[in-house]
């Protein structure tokens, strides 16, 4: 794929963008500003067009109202509210509403620094069908990750190959990238609306012959996390169940 250089300023509305950002909100009010300002910094550099979409859902804080304060100054930027609750539901909201050639959803605290994005998708990763950042593949670091959480995010991984997703390494970094096709092939599928939302999506990708590579990246643990382990947890094991029953009884085809 061929990308043409850009004018200096590039913040500007584009109908068809090579990329498009999802960032899903949900009571994010302190933390958005900084992220706004950190996607701006690094788009405007980038040769590519681009828009950013920030999906509120079900947020009891101002989370909206500043998310819709940047709109006047950052063109590119679209705000979807959603009243429901799950960071499932905003992610796909924000997906399938892109119009980007490759639609990258992502953690608002950038725990990946945003520096590292353009290595999921062309011209950087000119074969890209779905890339996924990775905190375990060969060449990735993790910064300041206390040991329990490490140790749990383990666990669960293992349970998600051996249920659902066999050779990756790490399916829930928030860091995912999707080409268009397989972005609509997938979330227009998806059916769960929490935390594992992630292991759905791309095991749908796989049952519709989507390649899925893992992008070793440096990871810096945030302590503001809103999984809640024990219970979280749980809930999570049960989606994995679902997931294969769904599957077995051809609702993902």
């Amino acid at each position: 794929m061929t990308i043409s250089p850009l004018p200096p300023s590039s913040n500007f509305i584009v109908s068809h963008p090579l990329l498009s950002l999802i960032l899903p909100a949900h009571n994010e009010e302190t933390r958005l500003p900084q992220c706004l300002d950190k996607v701006d910094q690094f788009l405007k550099k980038q040769p590519y067009t681009y828009e950013v979409i920030v999906v509120e859902n079900g947020s009891r804080d101002d989370t909206l109202r500043v998310a819709q304060s940047y709109t006047s100054r950052l063109p590119y930027l679209k705000v979807i509210h959603e009243t429901n609750r799950g960071k499932g539901l905003a992610v796909r909201t924000g997906m399938l509403a892109a119009q980007g050639d490759y639609r990258f959803f992502a953690d608002v605290d950038f725990s990946m620094p945003i520096e590292e994005l353009p290595r999921f998708f062309p011209p950087q990763f000119p074969d890209a069908q779905i890339t996924i950042a990775s905190r375990e593949a060969p060449g990735a670091v993790r910064y300041d990750e206390p040991e329990i959480r490490h140790l749990t995010g383990r666990v669960f991984n293992n349970l998600v190959r051996i249920i659902a997703l066999s050779g990756l390494q790490d399916s829930q970094c928030g860091f995912k990238c999707f080409r268009a096709d397989a972005a609509e092939a997938a979330f227009s599928r998806q059916t769960i609306m929490g935390w594992t939302f992630d292991v759905e999506v791309l095991f749908i990708a796989r049952l519709h012959h989507f390649n899925i590579t893992e992008v070793p990246i440096p990871w810096y643990y945030k302590s503001e996390s809103k999984i809640r382990l024990l219970n979280d947890s749980w809930h999570m094991f049960w989606d994995l169940l679902s997931i294969r029953w769904k599957s077995s009884r051809g609702q993902y085809n």
